[in-house]
Formats: structure tokens, C-alpha cells, sequence
């Protein structure tokens, strides 16, 4: 009988080692899947790291070419309006001269309002300086001028417009500034 114990205790031990050598092999197995779960976590945030970095430089990529497509746009209209503004004064000029064909003097309006119309669409308009206090940003002082009827530091005379494109000044007024 005691071999028979001695046998049943064997069996038991053996039994006791292989759950334990299961729980063993069971332990290493999760140590071992859970090793790989962390690195392939790992790598889905860097690999999600390296998306949303690469998103974010594309994004401004993006952005700086449309802000340099929309200032290139309006380079090209500025230069284009600048270009045009000495027929513009030249126009304006014939408009104020003495003409005894009415039907001429008619035509020619017609054509500077066309002109304006195309400056309002362009979205130019003409700086306003008389008597306007002067500023150096949009205003260019060719002289001074003692005893007007403006006060001191005040645009008293405007010798050629000057014009904004938007908020660009495309040409400062030239002025002359009571002293």
C-alpha cells in the first residue's frame, strides 16, 4: 500500500509541477503577448505621431500657398492699377479742359465712368486729402504753405490723387501742408 501512496504521491507531485510548469507556460505566454501588444502600441502612436504631424505640415503647406496665391493676386492687380494710374490722371485732366463739342465732352464722360466702374470693381478708390490733417503713410509732402485757410499740419493744396488698392496704398497723395 505504501507503494501505492508512494505512486499516488508521485502522480500527485507530477501533477502539482505540471500545473504549475501550465501556469508557468501560461504566464510566459501573456508576459509574452502583453510585450507585443505594448510594441505594437507603441508603434500605432508613433505611427499616429508621424500622420498627424505630417496632417499638420500639409495643413500649413496648404494655407501659405493660398495666402501667397491671394498676395500674389493682388501684387500683380496693384502693379497692373499702378500702371494705369497716369492715364487716369492724364484722363482726368481732359475732363476739366474747356471742349466746345458737347457731343466729344459727352463721350469722354461715358468712357470715365465706364473707367471708375472698373476701379470700383477692382475695388481702388481715390485718397481724399484736402484739408484732411497729413499723414506720412498715405500722404507725400512736396511743400509748405504760409497764410491758407487750413490749420497747421492740414493738407491745403493736392497735386496728383493718390490711390488704395484695398487697404495697400498703391500711390501716397502729393500735398502741400499748411504751416
Amino acid at each position: 500500500m505504501d507503494d501505492k501512496n508512494l505512486t499516488e504521491e508521485q502522480l500527485d507531485e507530477n501533477e502539482i509541477c505540471e500545473t504549475f510548469s501550465d501556469e508557468d507556460d501560461a504566464a510566459s505566454e501573456y508576459n509574452d503577448t502583453a510585450s507585443q501588444f505594448a510594441e505594437l502600441e507603441d508603434a500605432l502612436n508613433e505611427a499616429n505621431d508621424r500622420y498627424m504631424r505630417l496632417f499638420a505640415e500639409y495643413d500649413n503647406y496648404r494655407k501659405r500657398t493660398a495666402k501667397e496665391k491671394t498676395e500674389t493676386y493682388q501684387n500683380a492687380s496693384a502693379k497692373c492699377i499702378e500702371e494705369l494710374l497716369t492715364f487716369i490722371d492724364s484722363f482726368e485732366r481732359s475732363l476739366e479742359s474747356e471742349c466746345t463739342d458737347e457731343n466729344f465732352k459727352n463721350g469722354m464722360q461715358l468712357i470715365w465712368g465706364q473707367l471708375r466702374s472698373f476701379l470700383d470693381k477692382m475695388n481702388v478708390t481715390a485718397i481724399e486729402a484736402l484739408g484732411d490733417e497729413f499723414d506720412p503713410n498715405i500722404h507725400n509732402a512736396i511743400s509748405q504753405q504760409d497764410g491758407t485757410d487750413y490749420a497747421s499740419n492740414h493738407v491745403c493744396a493736392v497735386y496728383q490723387k493718390g490711390y488704395m488698392l484695398g487697404d495697400k496704398l498703391i500711390r501716397p497723395a502729393m500735398v502741400a501742408v499748411a504751416v
